[in-house]
């Protein structure tokens, strides 16, 4: 059996960062695809056509996304009938968009409040997204450092107004104290216990199991708990 083949995106605002952790886990060929500037009113599918421009067609592969970057795995894998799309904290549909971000849609509070904002209060952010102190926090201070306004109002965007009608199945690995995206009443592929938004940095090792099995045995998708 050949090595498995694992293309990872970051969440909304981050990069390779975030698999820092994971990464030397994996087994197989690891590849992370880097968010780059949208173009003018670019629609999400026309941008997951250029970000997949780095997956060969016809290749057997994993696209792991976190996040947002689990719903640009689900658009690219729209493109690429071989790729299956693995979620890493994020929803398989526009449908799972929790209540918080439905209010945050409806109202348009977004496109009045500047994404650098996040930038001057990053405790609040740290507690919505469930980061502990030490070394996730460190990490979460760089990436708010490191945001991309237009990038990052772009993909907020693009994920409140996400079209998902005709995406294709995936599977999701979903932590059970998540506060952005939590779990809801539909059944979760592997929901790992106390895991949180930031979980692909703090439950690397549970989740580098989940996704070295699936790669030898791309049937197995249970229901899991992890303590």
């Amino acid at each position: 059996m050949p090595a498995p083949i694992f293309y990872l995106i970051p969440g909304l605002g981050a990069d390779e960062r975030i698999f820092r952790n994971l990464q030397p886990l994996l087994h197989g060929q690891v590849t992370v695809l880097q968010w780059f500037t949208p173009q003018p009113n670019e629609q999400i599918d026309a941008y997951a056509r250029r970000m997949a421009e780095a997956i060969p067609p016809d290749q057997t592969c994993w696209v792991v996304g976190v996040s947002f970057g689990g719903t640009m795995a689900l658009e690219i894998c729209r493109m690429r009938p071989e790729a299956r799309a693995v979620l890493i904290s994020s929803i398989p549909d526009a449908d799972c968009l929790p209540p918080l971000l439905r209010l945050i849609r409806a109202t348009g509070i977004y496109k009045l409040v500047p994404p650098q904002l996040l930038k001057l209060f990053p405790r609040a952010g740290q507690w919505y997204f469930g980061i502990k102190n030490g070394e996730e926090y460190q990490l979460f201070r760089e990436i708010l450092r490191d945001m991309e306004p237009t990038y990052t109002r772009w993909a907020i965007h693009r994920l409140l107004h996400w079209d998902s009608a005709g995406v294709g199945r995936c599977l999701q690995i979903l932590g059970s104290a998540d506060r952005v995206f939590p779990p809801g009443p539909a059944p979760v592929d592997y929901l790992i216990k106390g895991g949180s938004h930031f979980m692909v940095l703090s439950h690397a090792t549970q989740i580098s199991q989940i996704l070295n099995n699936l790669a030898t045995n791309p049937d197995a998708a249970p229901l899991v708990r992890w303590d």
